[in-house]
């Protein structure tokens, strides 16, 4: 593996940029912010400032550097299909923070311009990568699980005095869904990671505390496509942050929550067994492992594809919230909404 670092530049600057830059410090020079843009001089010069990098007076200014290597995106939602366009026809490789779009056929388009431009597209869907989802995994492929039956999930946050009114992403244009999108998404990667493709969606979501026009409550159920049934909570109302997955199988089941870590349950056992498991820098990780795919050193493991899949569940989750019925997510991964 080259040690010469994989030049890339951060677009779009806000809150979440800044934390991927700070995993960017973290990959011991292997990923490295060289240069930003964004529409407002002064958050640009801030940032480059704090990265110690170029600040570009354009996107094109920036993609014109032959020595960039890629970009980390985290433009609103709306724009991932322009910006990583303009990315690709540059040759830069992309890694996009999720959603990879509000809709199914900007997010096809979006894995298209990747491939017809030869350039790796990765998606930011660090949960997945989390130890204790890991460990859960491995034993699951190991058959340790044996039939998967059921999940239930849980990821909350308390956004109350934290709101923008107005921004993009607490909008129903800007993050159609809201909770859903927003957060729940990582938790439906995970399900689907952990139990397989999902099948079919019923929805149900509340806007309870918030102000804005989009739900701050929300649950999915989800028949997955071997026939376990999962359930998924999500809150932006709740009284603080909370974590939850618990997998159940016919020969083990694993428990995980935010404040007890992992446990185990085998058959014919009656007490829960703790899991140890060591700590994972889950957002370092998938930099790395996209600046080592774009040098062709293995494949990223959620591109377009992937993220394009999770996007419908999650369309399918607002479809039934508005027209009170299952939705299969062949119907949206076949439309364009």
């Amino acid at each position: 593996m080259s040690q010469t670092p994989f030049k890339v530049a951060s677009i779009g600057i806000g809150w979440w940029s800044d934390v991927l830059a700070d995993a960017a410090v973290r990959t011991d020079g292997l990923v490295e912010i060289v240069s930003c843009f964004t529409r407002s001089e002064d958050k640009r010069q801030a940032f480059a400032e704090k990265y110690k990098c170029q600040a570009a007076s354009s996107l094109d200014e920036l993609l014109a550097d032959p020595e960039l290597d890629g970009i980390i995106n985290t433009t609103p939602n709306h724009v991932h299909l322009e910006t990583t366009r303009a990315a690709a026809a540059a040759g830069k490789h992309v890694f996009l923070d999720k959603p990879i779009a509000n809709v199914i056929g900007e997010a096809k388009a979006i894995t298209q311009v990747c491939k017809d431009a030869g350039v790796v597209l990765a998606v930011g869907y660090q949960r997945r990568r989390e130890s204790h989802f890991r460990w859960i995994k491995e034993r699951i492929d190991a058959g340790e699980f044996g039939t998967l039956v059921q999940a239930e999930a849980n990821i909350s946050r308390d956004r109350e005095g934290k709101f923008e009114l107005g921004h993009w992403r607490y909008t129903a244009d800007g993050m159609p869904g809201g909770v859903m999108l927003q957060i729940g998404l990582h938790y439906v990667d995970v399900l689907m990671m952990l139990l397989g493709p999902i099948k079919t969606v019923s929805g149900m979501a509340s806007q309870l505390v918030l102000p804005g026009d989009n739900p701050d409550v929300g649950t999915l159920m989800m028949h997955h496509e071997n026939g376990a049934v999962s359930s998924l909570s999500t809150s932006y109302a709740s009284a603080s942050e909370y974590y939850l997955m618990n997998i159940y199988g016919k020969r083990m089941s694993a428990y995980y929550n935010l404040f007890d870590g992992l446990r185990c349950l085998k058959q014919g056992d009656t007490d829960q067994t703790p899991v140890e498991v060591g700590s994972v820098d889950t957002l370092a990780e998938e930099l790395v492992e996209w600046a080592n795919a774009a040098r062709g050193n293995g494949n990223v493991e959620v591109g377009g594809e992937g993220a394009t899949e999770s996007l419908a569940v999650v369309k399918a989750g607002i479809k039934s919230v508005s027209e009170g019925r299952h939705i299969d997510v062949a119907e949206i991964l076949n439309s364009e909404d």
